[in-house]
């Protein structure tokens, strides 16, 4: 019934776990307190006594797994937009390792909150199978918003979609060719790179001439990287891959001082092992707390949780192949002497796609001094490599 100026963006707020006694006449007192109430949509939980209270976000993309690979972007947005309105538009990735193929996933752009909010309803699984397969359906994770002011001082680019072939050189050289010498050094993971200049005005005059290039026979997606924001915690979809809204994340030693460099646009939390860092696992509440006569425990599966309640990246990647739909993961432990006669040791990971019978090998270059460490540090490896 608000009949005022229309309220601020962004000032909504989701309440979970009301209690099922209460309603608006005792709600809207309680969180008055706070601020005006411009309004109140009051939807029912039917467990708990505790609210908790998080932002709500103004998302409009859905994330779709479990897409078969052989699908071209038009198929997918032909076949989003048979079921589902306000369809804008699909944002897929090639396959790192063959280009005519997708990567399973694919993103979902709709016009407006409530429209893909009807979506995901819509394509909730076992009511909606395109081409005959179940997919997955969840919230896209919002990218992270850079401040004007910093992302001008940027002199990095995030480049996207490289051949697996594509060397650090021929990057280098590719982006020297518009003008001799204004690239500093070349970082590439995978199919992705960081391409670092001397001077601002170069990186963003390389990104236009660049962008869309073909290197090696492949189109590649040039970008400013996103830098990273120190107080945010490393975050990744659930469905395990390093989502192309957060494929930019990684960190590595500056050649020159050996100091750790972080890009991308989430976290700067790492873990060191043997005087390495690497990024790590979400930042979590490391807290107890008393178990009071009569409070009820109910079992409940590893898989049903969220990314934020797992502090390790073994059981991460365990919890990430299981939403994939794919074997667990396979750990094969090698070891080796150092030359002062210490026992060093290195994970190889093994990952099984159920769907395709695929399977691929990682392995960090990184040995480490216990068996607990050398297991993280492929686990984390292996999250951030598929």
């Amino acid at each position: 019934g608000w009949e005022g100026p229309p309220p601020p963006r962004g000032c909504e707020v989701f309440v979970g776990k009301i209690p099922r006694d209460m309603y608006e006449d005792e709600l809207v007192p309680v969180f008055e307190r706070a601020g005006k109430i411009y309004e109140l949509r009051l939807m029912m939980e039917f467990s708990g006594k505790f609210i908790g209270v998080c932002v709500s976000l103004d998302n409009c993309r859905l994330f779709i797994g479990a897409i078969p690979k052989d699908k071209k972007k038009e198929e997918i947005l032909n076949e989003m937009k048979k079921v589902t309105e306000g369809v804008v538009d699909v944002i897929v990735y090639p396959n790192a390792t063959d280009k005519t193929k997708n990567r399973g996933f694919a993103f979902v752009e709709y016009e407006s909150h409530r429209a893909a909010a009807m979506a995901r309803r819509r394509l909730i699984p076992g009511t909606f199978q395109p081409w005959g397969h179940t997919i997955q359906v969840d919230w896209a994770d919002p990218e992270k918003v850079v401040d004007e002011e910093t992302m001008q001082r940027v002199k990095v680019l995030y480049v996207r979609n490289l051949m697996i072939s594509t060397t650090e050189d021929k990057i280098k050289a590719e982006f020297n060719k518009f003008k001799p010498g204004v690239v500093e050094r070349v970082k590439k993971l995978r199919d992705y790179a960081f391409v670092h200049f001397f001077h601002r005005e170069d990186a963003v005059a390389a990104m236009s001439v660049m962008n869309g290039k073909c290197i090696d026979g492949a189109s590649i997606e040039v970008t400013l990287a996103k830098p990273v924001n120190k107080e945010s915690s490393w975050k990744q979809h659930f469905n395990g891959q390093i989502s192309p809204s957060s494929e930019n994340l990684l960190g590595f030693p500056n050649k020159e001082d050996g100091t750790q460099k972080s890009l991308g646009k989430s976290a700067s939390l790492s873990v060191r092992l043997n005087g390495q860092h690497s990024p790590g696992p979400p930042e979590v509440e490391r807290s107890t707390y008393p178990i009071f006569p009569g409070i009820k425990l109910t079992p409940i599966s590893m898989y049903s949780l969220k990314l934020s309640h797992f502090s390790s990246a073994v059981m991460h990647l365990d919890y990430f192949c299981h939403k994939n739909s794919w074997a667990p993961p396979e750990y094969c432990l090698y070891s080796t002497t150092s030359q002062d006669g210490k026992t060093l040791l290195v994970y190889k990971v093994l990952i099984s796609s159920i769907a395709d019978d695929s399977q691929t090998y990682f392995m960090p270059e990184k040995l480490c001094t216990t068996v607990e460490d050398a297991k993280e540090l492929a686990a984390q490896f292996t999250l951030l490599h598929l």
